[in-house]
């Protein structure tokens, strides 16, 4: 089996040619053999294999460097670089992450996990190579959606005034490869990198620019070379930016990579690699459905269905039908999606009211303040994004719609621990950074019929407002509680006296099972579902106060600038002996596995959640 003499970086260099077929072919069976019960992101992955070892083969890894754009794609650069044994424990909780980690091998030069930073990161390791007098070189791969990110954009600019090697690798799999438009390019592309080329071409301009007026000689003969390049290469945008354009070349053409990459070495200057490529290629399952195999769960091989089909919905399931109603209802009803169509559960609304739906791809910054003309238009803009991808958009909620007071609505997905994606995917940091906004509402359901509820309210609210709610099973308790939703107002759920335990939205499942075990152990056990965050109900704080010894705040969120923190400040305020124990997330990074182990792990599963109760209940005696 070739793949098992790849056992260290660089090994794929030893491996004849003429096994690279098999040695691609070997590393797809293994993925899906893997994938099929760890889960994880299958489909970018297959797609990346032959470039992946194309850029091994062109590099000498860890001194050339290499950047991910997201990272989700790196299961192959992680097997070439001797990481095969963790595919056992891929995404499990002490396993091998499912992005680069720079603390897991000295391949992985730079973290990543959200999409449009590897060209930035990239020009940062160029500058800095430059600087201290390296040779070494630096690729950043990005792909065709990341490159609908602006801060993409903002890093090609920089680029594109570089006078030294930078390779941009645009892994493109979206496109098909036009015949004659590639081979024209192919040989303007051998043309314009050709060693004699290139030092002829800087001879000639270096000539020019110390004649009189040299300048806008060269300028010219620039702008006569582009208007011809113009009929017969493509990417001219790159080129226009001052950015070598070579492409397209067959991504899963091992040998043609090899020759293009060679010759993007050779430039002075930035230079766009742009290799096309197949989503899922080779698992007949992820080709026919990419989507579903972003990132998948443990399936089964034959039929590339789920291992344990889904049962009950989930939250964002919730919303989806929710939002389809509400649509129903009312005409001035849109979504904004930046490129999680599925994700979001914004593709029931897509096809019963696809002129109100907005998928801008992946431009949080862009989503936001597009919903913000929308409001400020007349219309009532909902704008669904992951928890951990809304903060990229921070600025754009402080100033382009809570300070105009327009009626936005955030529908936070993913919020609190989401698991196996890890700490660049966790939402615990929603509550903080938007409860710093003045004129934000934010609240979070305690199930799946108060997200319901929260919605309703939501589009009917007038101003900015945001509802946060966790990945997975929406939870179906207390179904008999279901207080209107006002202003501001959290709901009782019992009272008893001693213990009070203030709980957010999914905490308020565990809150119930921190009851029980509390009463077993004898004492007495409150619960308030807060349903705010911002504004937090005083007069619930009040209550509280009065009537029980110890308050208990729970949320899953960080706890700088959460709920709890918010709630300490008013028992200060209200000059009482009362104690808070504030139960979040600690202030630290939380990695990837199961959410119920992360729970446990960071102390917020029922049993350690009564443990410090308890200590703080008998050292109060």
């Amino acid at each position: 089996m070739l793949l098992n003499q790849i056992k260290g970086v660089n090994d794929i260099q030893d491996i004849n040619p003429s096994d690279y077929q098999e040695l691609a072919q070997e590393i797809r069976d293994f993925l899906i053999e893997k994938l099929s019960h760890t889960g994880g992101h299958l489909g970018s992955n297959l797609g990346a294999v032959e470039l992946t070892m194309a850029l091994h083969l062109s590099l000498n890894l860890p001194e050339d460097k290499l950047i991910w754009d997201v990272g989700h794609q790196s299961y192959t650069h992680k097997l070439l670089t001797g990481r095969k044994d963790g595919f056992d424990n891929l995404r499990k909780f002490g396993g091998m992450s499912g992005f680069p980690k720079r603390k897991e091998s000295e391949c992985d030069c730079f973290d990543t996990g959200h999409s449009s930073t590897s060209i930035s990161a990239g020009l940062g390791l160029v500058k800095a190579r430059d600087i201290q007098g390296g040779t070494n070189t630096v690729v950043s791969v990005i792909g065709d959606g990341s490159l609908t990110g602006g801060m993409a954009y903002e890093a090609l600019n920089n680029a594109a005034k570089l006078e030294t090697n930078f390779i941009i690798v645009l892994n493109d799999n979206n496109m098909s490869i036009s015949e004659n438009v590639g081979g024209m390019s192919k040989y303007l592309n051998n043309v314009r990198t050709a060693d004699a080329y290139l030092n002829i071409k800087e001879g000639i301009y270096n000539t020019l620019k110390e004649m009189p007026r040299g300048e806008k000689v060269v300028k010219g003969i620039r702008k006569a070379k582009s208007s011809f390049k113009q009929l017969v290469v493509p990417g001219m945008l790159f080129e226009d930016m001052g950015i070598t354009y070579l492409g397209p070349v067959d991504g899963h053409n091992i040998p043609a990579m090899l020759r293009v990459l060679q010759e993007a070495k050779r430039t002075r200057n930035a230079v766009m690699v742009h290799v096309i490529t197949q989503k899922g290629k080779g698992f007949a399952p992820a080709e026919r459905h990419p989507a579903r195999f972003h990132g998948a769960e443990p399936f089964d091989i034959e039929t590339g269905l789920p291992a344990k089909p889904r049962t009950t919905a989930n939250y964002t399931d919730i919303f989806s039908t929710v939002m389809t109603k509400l649509g129903a209802r009312d005409e001035k009803v849109v979504a904004i999606t930046a490129a999680m169509l599925d994700g979001t559960g914004l593709k029931r609304f897509r096809n019963m009211y696809p002129e109100r739906l907005f998928d801008v791809g992946i431009a949080e910054e862009h989503a936001v303040t597009f919903a913000a003309g929308l409001a400020a238009g007349g219309l009532k803009p909902v704008v669904a994004i992951y928890s951990s991808f809304l903060q990229r958009a921070y600025d754009q909620i402080l100033h382009d719609v809570c300070m105009q007071k327009l009626p936005v609505v955030f529908a936070i997905d993913r919020a609190g621990l989401v698991g196996s994606d890890g700490e660049t995917h966790q939402g615990v940091f929603d509550l903080s950074y938007l409860s710093s906004i003045p004129d934000m509402c934010i609240m979070a359901p305690k199930n799946k019929w108060e997200l319901s509820d929260m919605m309703k309210f939501a589009i009917s609210f007038g101003a900015p407002i945001a509802i946060r709610y966790p990945r997975g099973e929406a939870y179906a308790g207390l179904k008999e509680y279901r207080a209107p939703i006002e202003m501001g107002k959290s709901e009782l759920l019992y009272a008893e006296g001693e213990v009070c335990l203030m709980a957010l939205g999914s905490m308020v499942k565990v809150a119930e099972q921190v009851k029980q075990l509390l009463n077993e152990a004898g004492y007495k056990c409150s619960i308030i579902n807060a349903r705010f965050a911002k504004p937090i109900d005083l007069e619930a704080v009040e209550w509280a106060v009065r009537n029980h010894k110890l308050i208990v705040t729970m949320e899953e969120n960080v706890a700088s600038g959460g709920y709890g923190e918010k709630v300490r400040d008013a028992v200060d305020g209200f000059k009482s002996d009362g104690k808070v124990l504030q139960i979040a997330v600690p202030d630290r990074y939380v990695e990837h596995g199961s959410v119920e182990q992360l729970m446990q792990e960071i102390g917020m599963d029922a049993d350690s959640i009564v443990d410090r109760i308890r200590k703080e209940m008998e050292n109060a005696r």
